[in-house]
């Protein structure tokens, strides 16, 4: 007289394996659990709560509460509905058995996608990276904070902030402000205090990228004047020493062989020294250029248009952990994706930047995410990276409105604290926004 446990909500269609037909599956209602007398040690058999009295079976009247818990379900096949049932244990083992390997599957499961989660949010693996972007985040809450106190001093915004730059190697924040008989060049510590000044041969500042390492400071800056330094990038120290010309002095155009620019929009310097160009801020040019530490060209994409690795209005560029470079080509409100060695390009993404294109474009200390300006709507996107291997879409986790009329133009991240600093034209100053613990945990302050 076998009997076999199973859900009592869905219960299995016919008897169990070895059970005679025409029994039934019994609610626990209508079950409880004890001893038959005599049988061997384990046996232990199911009575109906209306058998037939005067049965002779002992502890017939133990709590439902014990079957659940010794049976582990919530219903029961009878064969004899109407008396007692009693099985040795191994009489109900393939239901058992099938039983168990399910919850310890399913449990399995759990853990494996809560440790994927974990593993590829905090420790970065690429691989588990690639599953975890399709389950990344969808939070609209702010991430990051405005740092009011920063900076200790704004008095010293004078003119129209267009771009800022981290040094994070020496803790300093340099920023460029366009306007007459002002200073060109503001530096700040990251804590907001104010250093010094300069404003040597700077015409019209565009861009800013500071590139230090161990052995010297440097600070690269993009200009876009009509006059005699215009139409260049140039090299400084963090004093404002000029160190290096590219470009032709005053004077735009086309030309590779010597080159030339026209409206030079902003640089990335990468570890090795290689310079990532995008050339065409409104000009002649619609171009990324690649250059070696000692100004070879690499390789180049410089055509205008709405194809793949043409460009209108590349505005801003950067390179991520994964040897990928993004610029932000906003006047067709999209950022492409090249790779860093060949230029190859490796897709594109416009499906957030339908209102807006994206004006500048750069990545958080893990690389995790990426964090975008858009200009006239005064807004920062937060976008979860893709991983390597894999461009997909755009997949925004958080926003921070800005006040109408700030008009963030470019943006830079500390590689210590993950704050980012923003350049307001509108404005005419810096933010700075501070990571918030609970989200960036790696680097929040």
């Amino acid at each position: 007289m076998p009997l076999c446990l199973a859900n009592w909500r869905s219960p299995p269609r016919g008897p169990p394996p070895g059970a005679k037909r025409g029994g039934q599956w019994v609610s626990p209602r209508h079950v409880t659990w004890g001893r038959r007398p005599g049988n061997a040690p384990g046996n232990r058999y199911l009575s109906s709560d209306f058998r037939a009295p005067g049965s002779g079976f002992q502890d017939a009247h133990i709590q439902r509460e014990e079957l659940r818990l010794r049976g582990g379900a919530d219903a029961v096949y009878s064969d004899e509905p109407r008396g007692a049932v009693w099985w040795p244990p191994a009489a109900c083992g393939p239901y058992r058995l099938v039983m168990a390997r399910f919850w310890v599957c399913l449990a399995g499961a759990g853990f494996f996608l809560t440790l994927l989660v974990l593993h590829s949010r905090f420790c970065g693996s690429p691989v588990l990276r690639k599953f975890a972007f399709q389950i990344s985040w969808r939070t609209k809450e702010i991430p990051y904070r405005l740092d009011v106190g920063w900076p200790k001093h704004s008095e010293y915004f004078t003119g129209a902030t267009f771009c800022v730059a981290i040094d994070t190697l020496s803790g300093l924040v340099y920023i460029a402000q366009r306007g007459d008989n002002i200073p060109k060049v503001l530096v700040f510590t990251e804590d907001g205090y104010f250093l010094r000044s300069w404003n040597y041969t700077v015409d019209t500042p565009h861009g800013i990228f500071a590139a230090s390492t161990l052995h010297e400071q440097s600070v690269w800056i993009t200009d876009v004047g009509s006059g005699s330094y215009g139409h260049t990038i140039k090299k400084y120290n963090s004093f404002g020493d000029l160190v290096q010309v590219l470009g032709t002095p005053g004077k735009k155009g086309t030309g590779l062989n010597p080159l030339q620019f026209d409206n030079p929009a902003e640089l990335y310097v990468d570890d090795t020294g290689d310079i990532y160009i995008v050339d065409g801020d409104g000009g002649l040019n619609n171009r990324l250029i690649k250059l070696s530490q000692d100004f070879m060209m690499l390789w180049l994409h410089g055509e205008r248009g709405t194809g793949p690795a043409k460009f209108n209005i590349p505005h801003s560029v950067t390179v991520d952990s994964s040897g990928r470079v993004w610029v932000a080509d906003r006047g067709n409100k999209r950022i492409q994706v090249f790779d860093k060695d060949t230029g190859e390009w490796l897709g594109a993404w416009n499906n957030c930047f339908t209102e807006e294109g994206p004006s500048s474009v750069r990545f958080t200390p893990d690389g995790k995410f990426v964090i975008v300006a858009q200009l006239n709507l005064s807004r920062l996107l937060l976008a979860a990276a893709p991983p390597v291997g894999s461009i997909g879409n755009c997949s925004v986790i958080g926003t921070i409105q800005l006040a109408d009329q700030v008009l963030p133009h470019l943006l830079d991240v500390s590689g210590k604290t993950g704050a980012i600093y923003v350049a307001e034209i509108g404005a005419k100053q810096v933010q700075k926004y501070v990571p918030m613990n609970s989200y960036f945990p790696s680097f929040g302050s």
